[in-house]
Parts: C-alpha cells; structure tokens; sequence
C-alpha cells in the first residue's frame, strides 16, 4: 500500500507542478487559466491527500506531514476567494497571492526532494537551502510581478474608491 500510495503521491505531483507552472507562466482571468488552474487545484488536492498517506520516511506523521497541512491551508485560502467572491473588492487579488505561494511551496518541496537525494548530504540542511533558495526567488518573482497583478486585480484603484 505504501508504494502504492507513494507512486500516486509521484505521479500528482508531477502533474501539480505541470499545471500550477502553465498557471503561472499564463494570462490570468482567462478560459485556459480557469481551466488549467482546475488541473492544479484536483492533482494539488490529490498530492496532499496522499502525502498524508506515506510514512516510509519517518514511520509516523513527521515534518513534511506537517508542510502539507500547511500547504493545504495555503491552497485552500487561496480558492475560497474565487468560490466567495469575497472580499468583495479584491477577491482576485487575494487569489492570486495565495495560488503564487502555492506553487512556490509545491516548488520549495520539489527541490528539497531532489537535494536530499544527493549522497552523503545531511537530510534537514539539504531542505533548508533548497527551500530557502526557492523561496528567495518566489519573493524576487512576487516583487517583479505583484504591481502588475496589483494594478490588473484590485478594485480599488486611484481615483475609484467607490
């Protein structure tokens, strides 16, 4: 059961990370982002519901037991927004923050895996760097892309504060 649970765990990751990549690279508010996004929030879902189902590494509920619970708040808050349409003035932006972080997390785990796979490394600082160097490049890719997103997706604009 649990190579079972570990391939499925695999196989939806590698299709979240597909996905949520095509989401990013793509216009958002668009027929393909809604459907794409689709795509990333059932294999995302299905990702996290398996890794709560793998305990070849720790035998028990261990560390990245833990980053999915958060990855699945991350995931959740940033859907609740599209499906509310609340708050009501900057719902889309709200979204779009969390999907971004989302995807970045998705990332941060990706290359932790791949990092801690390197011989004779030692485990927890090989997740520390991977995470860490991606989640600066998450921060430097927000800082470039936030006023855009800001400027397409806010109500509240100069000028209209309604």
């Amino acid at each position: 059961m649990q190579q079972l649970m570990g391939n499925l765990h695999f196989a939806s990751a590698i299709l979240a990370l597909t996905f949520g990549s095509l989401v990013l690279l793509q216009k958002k508010a668009t027929r393909f982002h809604r459907k794409i996004g689709m795509a990333y929030v059932v294999s995302m879902s299905f990702m996290l519901l398996t890794s709560f189902m793998t305990y070849r590494l720790y035998g028990r509920f261990g560390t990245f037991h833990y980053m999915s619970v958060f990855a699945t708040i991350v995931l959740a808050v940033g859907m609740l927004p599209m499906w509310f349409k609340r708050p009501r003035n900057n719902y889309k932006l709200l979204h779009i923050n969390f999907m971004y972080w989302s995807v970045i997390g998705l990332y941060m785990a990706l290359f932790s895996e791949v990092f801690t796979r390197i011989p004779e490394t030692p485990f927890y600082k090989m997740v520390f760097w991977a995470s860490l160097g991606v989640l600066v490049l998450g921060f430097v890719g927000h800082w470039m892309f936030f006023p855009k997103w800001r400027q397409r997706f806010n109500v509240y604009k100069a000028g209209n504060h309604g």
